[in-house]
């Protein structure tokens, strides 16, 4: 770079935080190896990954730099649209690869500063070189700072998007999914031989009447109503899912079959004991208050099952089982009575 162009850039550039230390000369000095890098909107600077040998300072323009998320999906951390504005210097001062991913968020002018012509800087102008790395720190915590507040926004919305894809949105219950994986995951534990796992199925008796009469919105307060009900009666290890509509399941991880039957007879007194107060119309100002009940199927793995297939089927079976029986009950399977079924959704578990 000529010694005219460095004059300019001293003019522009010397209050900038690398660059504050410096006196003229020595800032000509820095700035005659630097290169200029002419960048269109989109392009990459530099790659998450790359041996990290050079460090670039922003001229004009703006950049962005990207983080690799879990899912392999790249998300924004921070820009920098200051002239002057520093990125890539500690992957070159630590001699180790990109931790992000810069690219130019609009045409830009980028100045490469080669890790070659540092060290030389450094080793023929000790002070030069002394006053860059002290001003790379002080670069480098504020980075860490704004980055850090990046990450906490990226933690955040990982959590966010993990508790979507697992919950049911309306009740807040795990979703089908989830259930599959986990009773996927317990089957192929090798304890299963030593621990029992029990499965509940449970349907609200006739909900469709309910959405007859008083519309499906209500129908949902009432689906909420049980979901809350079902939940209360758990523990933290147990998995509470609903299925779809009125159809709910609940996993219970290290659970006998009289224990099992004693959480069933507790969902069951909690949903009968409901009270959901809706509307009585859309014109009325009155309200009712409209209750409902529950049948509950109950199977005990490894005793009613061997495989996942065969555990959804039998707590399905005790399900029909108390519906025959008329209704607002909780029912074992019973391999001796137990009914020809196979649940669609449990096939590819």
């Amino acid at each position: 770079m000529s010694l005219e162009l460095s004059s300019v850039l001293y003019e522009t550039m010397n209050e900038k935080s690398l660059f504050s230390e410096l006196n003229e000369e020595e800032f000509k000095i820095v700035a005659s190896v630097f290169e200029p890098l002419f960048v269109k909107q989109g392009d990459l600077i530099f790659r998450e990954g790359d041996a990290g040998k050079d460090m670039f300072i922003l001229y004009s323009g703006a950049v962005n730099a990207f983080g690799t998320q879990s899912d392999g999906n790249q998300r924004l951390l921070f820009a920098l649209k200051q002239r002057g504005q520093l990125f890539g210097e500690m992957s070159m001062v630590a001699n180790e690869p990109r931790s992000m991913t810069i690219s130019a968020a609009e045409n830009s002018v980028v100045l490469l500063f080669r890790i070659t012509d540092f060290y030389r800087i450094l080793a023929q102008n000790p002070i030069i070189g002394f006053k860059i790395l002290k001003a790379i720190i002080a670069v480098e915590n504020q980075k860490l700072d704004q980055s850090s507040e990046s990450y906490n926004d990226l933690i955040r919305w990982g959590e966010t998007a993990r508790r979507r894809a697992i919950t049911d949105e309306m009740t807040g219950l795990y979703n089908r999914r989830f259930l599959e994986d986990s009773i996927k995951e317990r089957f192929s534990n090798q304890s299963m031989n030593f621990r029992s796992i029990s499965l509940l199925m449970i349907d609200l008796d006739k909900l469709h009447s309910v959405n007859a009469l008083y519309g499906p919105q209500t129908g949902d307060l009432v689906i909420t109503a049980a979901a809350d009900a079902i939940r209360s009666c758990l523990r933290p290890i147990d998995i509470p899912t609903r299925l779809a509509g009125d159809e709910f399941a609940v996993l219970l991880p290290d659970t006998s079959r009289k224990s099992a039957v004693k959480i069933a007879a507790r969902i069951r007194e909690n949903i009968a004991k409901m009270q959901v107060k809706v509307p009585a119309s859309h014109e009325a100002n009155e309200n009712v208050t409209i209750s409902t009940h529950a049948s509950i199927g109950i199977a005990i793995a490894p005793d009613h099952a061997g495989t996942t297939q065969e555990f959804v089927n039998a707590a399905d079976s005790a399900l029909k089982k108390a519906k025959e029986l008329g209704r607002n009950r909780a029912e074992v399977f019973d391999k001796n009575s137990s009914l020809d079924i196979d649940i669609q959704w449990a096939a590819n578990l």
